[in-house]
């Protein structure tokens, strides 16, 4: 059976290509969407992709996964440093999940340097760019291969 795979994205990540490009680069979510449905071909896993500005929807989008996906990548972006809600739906999945940033959010203002879904998920790949998602979809294609 094909393997499928969640992508989550949260607020303000619809407006990549356009804001704060110093951070983010010039791609835009399309684009990024682009390449990642391009190696999911190559690993024949299907991929969906999620993105909202509410808190609210993106739980739902977690709680909906559970029974669907074999692993989600998440960038919940500015909920990452405040969301208990999602962290707490997180916890929840019995899949491997993991936690992606375009920026390194270690070398930001000092209240992005805790993530409080971290602990929850099962590794995370930051501050390289767009790419990260592409080194996510193989990073959980190999857990998911391995029953992690």
């Amino acid at each position: 059976m094909k393997k499928k795979i969640l992508i989550i994205n949260g607020p303000n990540i619809n407006l990549l290509g356009e804001r704060e490009q110093s951070q983010y680069g010039t791609l835009n979510l399309e684009s990024i969407e682009r390449k990642c449905l391009e190696k999911s071909k190559e690993l024949n896993i299907d991929i969906n992709f999620k993105q909202s500005n509410i808190e609210g929807k993106i739980v739902d989008y977690i709680q909906e996964s559970r029974n669907t996906y074999n692993g989600i990548i998440i960038n919940a972006a500015g909920f990452t440093h405040t969301s208990v809600s999602i962290r707490d739906a997180l916890s929840i999945l019995k899949i491997p999940i993991i936690e992606v940033h375009i920026s390194n959010i270690y070398k930001r203002e000092e209240f992005r340097h805790k993530s409080l879904l971290s602990d929850v998920v099962s590794g995370g790949i930051f501050g390289i760019g767009p790419i990260c998602y592409i080194l996510a979809i193989n990073a959980l294609h190999e857990l998911i291969e391995n029953g992690n």
